[in-house]
C-alpha cells in the first residue's frame, strides 16, 4: 500500500475547514442554511461553539485520513474521480436520503451537500498534488 503524505493530511483538513468557514458565511450561505436547518438566531447564539467546532475539526480530519487511504497511489485525475465520487456519490447523497426522511427542504441539502462534494474535491486536490 502507498504511504500517506501526513502534511497533506493536515493541509487538506485546514483548507476543508476553512472551506466550510466561507461556505456557512454570511459571504455565500449563512441564512439560507439557517433557515434550510431550522435554526434561530437563539439556538445559534446559545449554542456550545467550541465543542462544537473541536468536533467539526476532529471529523474533518478523519475524513482526510479517510480520504488520504483511499486515494493512495492513485494519480491526480484519479484522484479527483475517487474525491468526487466520495463528496457527490456517498456523503452528499447520503445526507439527500436523511434530508428526505427529515422533510428537509430541498436547500438545506444543496447547500450541505454542495459543501460536502466541494470538501472532498479539494481534499483530493490537495492529497492528489502534495504526494
Amino acid at each position: 500500500m502507498p504511504a500517506v503524505n501526513w502534511l497533506a493530511v493536515i493541509a487538506a483538513t485546514i483548507a476543508a475547514f476553512m472551506l466550510g468557514g466561507l461556505w456557512y458565511s454570511p459571504l455565500l450561505f449563512a441564512k439560507a442554511w439557517q433557515r434550510a436547518a431550522g435554526l434561530s438566531d437563539e439556538a445559534i447564539a446559545n449554542a456550545n461553539l467550541p465543542m462544537i467546532f473541536g468536533l467539526a475539526f476532529v471529523f474533518t480530519a478523519l475524513m482526510a485520513v479517510n480520504l488520504a487511504f483511499f486515494v493512495a497511489g492513485a494519480d491526480l485525475t484519479m484522484t479527483l474521480a475517487y474525491s468526487l465520487a466520495a463528496g457527490l456519490g456517498w456523503a452528499a447523497f447520503g445526507l439527500f436520503v436523511v434530508a428526505l426522511f427529515e422533510r428537509r427542504p430541498p436547500a438545506y441539502f444543496l447547500i450541505n451537500g454542495g459543501y460536502l462534494t466541494l470538501m472532498f474535491l479539494l481534499m483530493g486536490l490537495i492529497l492528489g498534488l502534495w504526494r
